[in-house]
């Protein structure tokens, strides 16, 4: 089950290198905000019609949940957003391997301390040298 989801996460980040490479350019012909405000509304649009047709009807209220938890409905248009400006000045590559570093970076101490209710993992050397090779290909590919 590990290695499936694996390949599925594999394929995710595919998905965001794809997603990259169709914003720019959208950016540049409709603006940064409409191509951001696009992208989400052709996401909660699919995103509706997945609720209505595969989400249990008897889980809990949306707004009984923390209010912390909404902050990805922040993160996500700023990603989105870096997205749209880095990718046409620095390249696909570039951009995703940045936001590769940065994920990893903040993961590991997101599970060295865990948390957002994340159980705890040790930030041990095979993560730093993980980090460490992220980085050296981040550098690697800006001196291309």
């Amino acid at each position: 089950m590990q290695l499936i989801l694996i390949f599925i996460v594999i394929a995710g980040g595919m998905g965001l290198s794809v997603e990259a490479g169709l914003l720019g350019p959208l950016g540049g012909e409709v603006g940064d905000l409409w191509a951001t405000f696009s992208v989400f509304g052709v996401g909660a649009a699919l995103t509706f019609l997945l609720m209505l047709f595969f989400s249990p009807r008897n889980s809990p209220s949306f707004f009984a949940q923390p209010s912390w938890q909404l902050l990805g409905g922040v993160l996500g248009p700023i990603y989105v957003i870096i997205l749209i400006v880095a990718t046409p000045a620095i390249g696909i590559a570039m951009t995703m391997i940045g936001i590769l570093a940065g994920q990893v970076f903040k993961s590991l101490i997101i599970d060295h301390f865990g948390l957002f209710g994340t159980p705890h993992r040790e930030i041990d050397r095979k993560r730093i040298i993980a980090l460490i090779f992220i980085i050296a290909a981040l550098v690697m590919v800006a001196q291309g």
